[in-house]
């Protein structure tokens, strides 16, 4: 039987995540948009699209973890919120003048997303 309570904590990030995402939406709109040029602007911008439909994704990971009792739905978690800070962090990052280094961590959070997503695929399955 599923806990309830083995669920807060996906649930309490998303509604983080999807706060900070918000804020950072919000920013980039108004405050950035004329400071940044456009090319960085498209990337901050990308890196918030992801931020949020990662965040999304990951209040519904919370919601199916109160009825699926499964590791692998927990780890796809861990997974999404570590996949989120490294694919969009790096992103908000360059956009805002770091050194292009740091771009060499974007894929690594991308292949973390990809990988969040089959995990939890297999767990919805398995269902415990």
């Amino acid at each position: 039987m599923p806990d309830p309570q083995r669920s807060r904590w996906i649930l309490a990030t998303a509604g983080l995540l999807l706060a900070v995402a918000t804020i950072l939406g919000a920013l980039g709109a108004h405050a950035l948009s004329a400071r940044l040029p456009p090319d960085r602007l498209r990337v901050f911008d990308t890196a918030v699209r992801y931020h949020f439909y990662h965040a999304l994704g990951l209040l519904a990971v919370g919601l199916t973890a109160r009825a699926v009792d499964s590791s692998l739905v927990r780890w796809a978690a861990v997974l999404i919120v570590a996949g989120i800070v490294l694919f969009s962090g790096s992103l908000y990052a360059l956009s805002c003048g770091a050194p292009r280094g740091i771009g060499v961590v974007t894929p690594v959070g991308g292949l973390l997303l990809i990988a969040a997503w089959i995990l939890f695929a297999a767990g919805a399955l398995r269902g415990g």
